[in-house]
């Protein structure tokens, strides 16, 4: 999106607040298990991770816990805690977060830098699939979602990081950091 179009920080969160991200909705953790389970199954117990972009009500990181994993919280709106991006995680997830950057080449350089060796990224977005149904795609009409993205958009970015992806489900990528 041009930029001129982008809203204010304020604007952002008035409408983020309004979604109703219940983590104990079993409708949002079947959602959310789209990434979730596997990315768990790529992972050992008692792994590291940060949910970033996690919003108010951080459902992946409590069903990650549940699994057996330990997870930091980073939301610029709702967890602003700089200090969790001064580590490095086994995982870092991004669920329903990557069609909001403003500069998302800057923010995939630094989830690199976030991750481990051998550490997993796992992004949930909405692929665009058909530009002859842009105009009127869903997606596209959240003021919020700034960029979007293609399959073919996550392999360049795996090729130019080094990483090696999958796409275990539609709409989901997972990444691996050598």
């Amino acid at each position: 999106m041009d930029p001129v179009h982008w809203l204010t920080p304020e604007q952002e969160r008035e409408i983020y607040d309004l979604h109703d991200n219940d983590p104990d909705d079993p409708g949002y953790q079947r959602f959310l298990s789209r990434l979730a389970t596997p990315l768990l199954d790529r992972l050992p117990e008692g792994s590291r991770g940060l949910d970033f972009g996690c919003g108010p009500g951080p459902a992946l990181a409590r069903m990650m816990e549940a699994a057996g994993m330990r997870v930091s919280l980073y939301d610029p709106f709702f967890h602003p805690e700089p200090t969790v991006l001064d580590q490095c995680y086994d995982f870092v997830a991004c669920t329903e977060v990557v069609e909001h950057l403003h500069r998302p080449h800057e923010v995939f350089l630094e989830l690199n830098r976030l991750m481990k060796p051998g550490g997993w990224l796992g992004v949930m977005t909405c692929f665009q699939t058909d530009d002859s149904k842009f105009a009127n795609w869903h997606y596209r009409r959240d003021p919020t979602h700034v960029v979007f993205y293609r399959e073919a958009t996550m392999a360049w970015l795996a090729d130019s990081l080094g990483w090696t992806m999958e796409v275990p489900v539609k709409d989901v990528v997972l990444f691996r950091k050598p």
